[in-house]
């Protein structure tokens, strides 16, 4: 199985959480992407890059997302053969094309935000969440979450090995 990770607006595709994030998905036994949307502003040609590339896989795979990377990640979280979306910080309800009151994956997904984000609102996880029965959890932490990255990291390997305990 594959992970492919997404990143925020101002990241790049192997900072800080997605470092952290690829050993323990890597330790897990997955394969790990990280798609390159510098210089992409646009959240909906940022998902036509991503939807291009999960057209072309066969194996199954888990979306991971970053604040842009989230709305990114959930936007395409409808594929048949998506088994997972963990989001940090998602940027739903904040412009784009995409209609989150609407957008419903069929698959497991878990939502980390931080209380004292100052970009996204922690009450558009919840917006979301609440809608979908996603698995919420808000940590004591600002947007970029890196003071909670330990704690976000052990709910990550959670997430994935109740993905791969349900793929056996």
């Amino acid at each position: 199985m594959q992970v492919i990770f997404n990143h925020g607006k101002e990241s790049g595709p192997w900072g800080t959480k997605i470092s952290a994030f690829a050993e323990t998905a890597e330790a897990a036994g997955m394969h790990v992407t990280s798609l390159d949307y510098r210089g992409m502003d646009n959240p909906d040609t940022r998902v036509k890059k991503l939807m291009e590339y999960i057209g072309s896989l066969s194996d199954p795979f888990v979306l991971v997302g970053s604040s842009m990377g989230g709305y990114v990640a959930t936007a395409a979280g409808e594929a048949s053969n998506c088994k997972g979306l963990f989001l940090l910080a998602p940027a739903f309800y904040l412009g784009g094309e995409v209609d989150f009151d609407k957008v419903t994956p069929q698959c497991k997904i878990h939502i980390v935000h931080g209380w004292k984000d100052d970009i996204v609102p922690v009450e558009n996880s919840w917006r979301y969440a609440k809608r979908t029965h996603a698995q919420l959890h808000i940590v004591n932490d600002d947007h970029r979450l890196i003071d909670s990255l330990p704690q976000t990291n052990a709910l990550f390997s959670d997430f994935l090995q109740t993905i791969l305990t349900t793929q056996e």
